[in-house]
């Protein structure tokens, strides 16, 4: 389990007691201000402990729904506009407006790791309008996979999120060209 600065203090009391955690072996510090009652944890809950307001898009949210197995080189983020920047190496942040941030957004457990991810119906809109930055290999296995899961997924729910874009009908029609 990955814990806060923050979360530590209501748990030990006082930053000293912290340290002696940590001295004894039975608290570590991964990063500033992140800790792990275990002495190995994944980068996964790191990430989703350090940032809990963003939710995981892009490739990183077509990797995590199982819809491509290429592992992604950095964890692809979304944040609000007006959320602070993302100084970190390891991530690509995304700022969207406050009209479709949530919309879609779902909490689910990945290898024990609960993340905030985009559903599979908000990943389609957005696999739709970016097609053109992704390669076309990465972009057709993604679409394939998308068609093995065409009954598992709510039509509606596309509808309704791709009202929120201005292309409406133009989504609509490569959805159901590529998959339906």
């Amino acid at each position: 389990m990955v814990l806060t600065y923050k979360q530590c203090l209501e748990k030990y009391g006082s930053d000293h007691l912290i340290k002696k955690e940590i001295a004894a072996g039975k608290l570590f510090q991964k990063e500033k201000g992140i800790y792990s009652l275990k002495k190995n944890c994944s980068e996964l809950e790191i990430i989703s402990v350090k940032y809990p307001r963003a939710i995981i898009s892009g490739e990183s949210a077509f990797y995590y729904h199982g819809l491509t197995d290429v592992i992604p080189d950095y964890y692809y983020l979304a944040t609000l506009r007006t959320d602070a920047r993302i100084k970190d190496y390891r991530v690509v942040q995304t700022f969207l407006k406050k009209e479709i941030f949530d919309m879609g957004r779902i909490k689910t457990k990945y290898q024990n790791t609960e993340i905030n991810i985009y559903s599979l119906e908000r990943m389609l809109i957005e696999l739709m309008r970016f097609r053109s930055r992704l390669p076309f290999d990465y972009y057709k296995e993604i679409i394939l996979s998308y068609r093995g899961k065409v009954e598992q997924m709510d039509i509606a729910k596309v509808e309704e999120y791709a009202e929120k874009f201005r292309n409406t009908n133009k989504l609509m029609e490569m959805i159901q060209m590529e998959v339906l």
